[in-house]
């Protein structure tokens, strides 16, 4: 089942156009969305969260039309969205916050409408901290909060923006356990800078670039378009579009290695940065 189509989606604010033509199918799993600031990964989560509409294009979410205003409604009820900038009503303990959030989801039986507010902020690891006002919480604990209240009523589809910003080493542990096990029966899609994020639970990621999709499948093919182009040496080499000290103490560099370099196994994050530094065309790699 696919719980993602978009066909030729264009966005633009002004006269900058932030999403360009891009065409995408999803269906059950994690989908890891990867691009550097101002490349369309917020824009295209909020056409997909439905909180922005398309100039052009079709946008499917779940098998309906996302522009017809009934189908919004019926969208919005089997999906969870984490935007990546939040905010929360004043005087809220972490309780309120997400049982404010279920009345808005219509979930108007107070006693089931509690029982699942305790559930999500259970999954959360936040069960500790419901009483305490969410002002006093810690900027990962808000990041939790905001991703339990999108676990709320269960929701086939989740949309997930900079998840892991802010979260301690084994919160982002944790959170990537929690949506490796959410996505076995539903789909959901994660923003993210993180490489290590997508190569840790992303079955399949796009390079979302200058608005444009430069890259779609898997991390392991993301890591073999570097192949070739990942050297070793003592100093800068002018073919080197980057270069970076490694603890050895020895030069890392991605780009034209020169005659009888020292070859390196390739890594997701070098088949990125040759990816979003170059003007080559969409790679659409196969299984």
């Amino acid at each position: 089942m696919t719980d993602i189509g978009l066909t030729e989606v264009s966005k633009s604010y002004g006269r900058r156009r932030v999403l360009n033509r891009v065409t995408l199918d999803v269906g059950t799993g994690v989908l890891g969305l990867l691009g550097p600031n101002g490349a369309g990964k917020t824009t295209l989560m909020r056409v997909l969260a439905t909180v922005a509409q398309a100039d052009a294009g079709r946008v499917e979410l779940l098998g309906r039309d996302a522009r017809d205003p009934l189908a919004q409604v019926a969208i919005r009820r089997r999906l969870g969205y984490v935007p990546q900038e939040t905010g929360f009503p004043r005087g809220f303990t972490a309780f309120e916050y997400v049982d404010y959030v279920a009345i808005l989801k219509e979930m108007t039986d107070r006693r089931t409408r509690h029982d699942e507010v305790r559930r999500v902020l259970e999954t959360m690891g936040l069960t500790t901290h419901a009483r305490r006002r969410v002002w006093r919480l810690s900027g990962g604990m808000k990041r939790r909060l905001m991703i339990a209240q999108a676990l709320l009523s269960d929701p086939r589809l989740l949309i997930l923006d900079e998840p892991t910003a802010g979260l301690d080493p084994e919160q982002r542990l944790r959170l990537r356990d929690t949506i490796s096990t959410l996505a076995e029966n539903r789909c959901v899609v994660v923003s993210t800078h993180q490489t290590e994020d997508v190569a840790a639970f992303c079955p399949r990621l796009v390079v979302l670039h200058e608005g444009s999709i430069r890259f779609d499948g898997n991390p392991q093919q993301l890591a073999a378009a570097a192949a070739g182009r990942v050297w070793r040496s003592e100093q800068r080499d002018p073919g080197a579009r980057l270069a970076w000290r490694t603890s050895d103490g020895r030069l890392r560099q991605v780009g034209s290695p020169p005659p009888g370099a020292t070859l390196v196994e390739p890594s997701i994050e070098d088949g990125y940065l040759l990816l979003v530094g170059s003007s080559e065309p969409v790679v659409k790699a196969t299984a």
